[in-house]
């Protein structure tokens, strides 16, 4: 039986999710709800609809077309029940101003790897390969493993960008086949992951622990500096200490934006931060001194 995975999308030429030219995966499906997620389509792993109103002509097609009556007009402005969509993309394919748009394909492991074989010389004149991403990729498991063996059969490089929020057995068994972990820590202190995102902080922590005791120079640990929830020097420098402690040696700071704002709007959701401002990586700086002091590489962006 062939595994089936839901991909939101196949980023080609990406260069900031490991070494060299890459394809990133973007698997569905997500355990934390991160407020400042850029990807929010990626949190659910269904299928699901976006609506674009400002490429919107409220022409009132969809609604017309729409066999589930998810869609009416309410003062003006449509309104989606997502909870009658059955995600049949009528509406998508009668809307003449590409308003409307679906997230999740499902795809099998040949499609992927078909995808991914297309640009194998590029991986291997720059040292690039494949990085799976998400969501959290180990959410899907069973299709996380076969596309790393299958990348492996090719001899392509491979990554993962985790959350780290999964079973410890879940992170053995894809070892073998896995060249760098960018691992995500959200904060220092685990109750403040529970807290704001939902993920499990104590069991993030300890797979960090295990990870890194099975190969330190296979991790690279990223975090999203985010003023209000981890922006604070004593949290920055706990985060470097730990990788100092783990032997890990390459801490990725990422500062904050906002360039996911309009994804919330498209899923009916509130952007919770938007009286955030975007950082600059000039903010972050400093710490690249400090971690130079300690013995930690320290960068700015990922």
């Amino acid at each position: 039986m062939d595994i089936i995975g839901s991909v939101m999308e196949i980023e080609k030429f990406a260069i900031h999710d490991g070494p060299g030219i890459r394809s990133t995966i973007f698997l569905q499906g997500c355990p934390l709800h991160c407020p400042w997620c850029a990807n929010p389509e990626s949190q659910q792993i269904n299928t699901h609809l976006m609506y674009n109103s400002k490429k919107c002509v409220k022409c009132g097609t969809c609604v017309k077309n729409c066999p589930q009556k998810a869609i009416t007009v309410e003062n003006g402005q449509l309104n989606f029940d997502r909870k009658k969509c059955i995600t049949c993309k009528t509406c998508k394919e009668n809307c003449p101003a590409d308003a409307i748009s679906f997230i999740g394909e499902r795809k099998s492991i040949e499609e992927v790897m078909e995808s991914i074989l297309r640009d194998k010389n590029y991986y291997e004149e720059s040292g690039g390969g494949v990085t799976i991403s998400g969501g959290e990729p180990f959410v899907q498991f069973d299709f996380l493993i076969n596309v790393l063996k299958k990348c492996k059969e090719y001899n392509i490089n491979t990554a993962i960008e985790t959350t780290g929020d999964t079973s410890w057995s879940n992170i053995e068994m894809v070892l073998p086949y896995v060249d760098l972990f960018l691992y995500d820590m959200k904060h220092s202190v685990p109750e403040k992951i529970i807290e704001i995102t939902g993920g499990n902080g104590y069991r993030i922590q300890e797979n960090l622990v295990k990870l890194a005791k099975e190969d330190p120079n296979k991790i690279i640990i990223r975090v999203p500096v985010i003023p209000g929830f981890n922006y604070y020097d004593n949290v920055i420098k706990d985060i470097i200490n730990m990788a100092l402690q783990l032997k890990i040696p390459e801490v990725n700071l990422l500062p904050y934006h906002n360039l996911g704002a309009s994804k919330y709007d498209q899923l009916g959701k509130e952007y919770t931060l938007k009286d955030v401002k975007m950082m600059s990586k000039s903010e972050l700086k400093h710490y690249e001194n400090y971690g130079e002091a300690v013995g930690v590489m320290v960068k700015i962006g990922g």
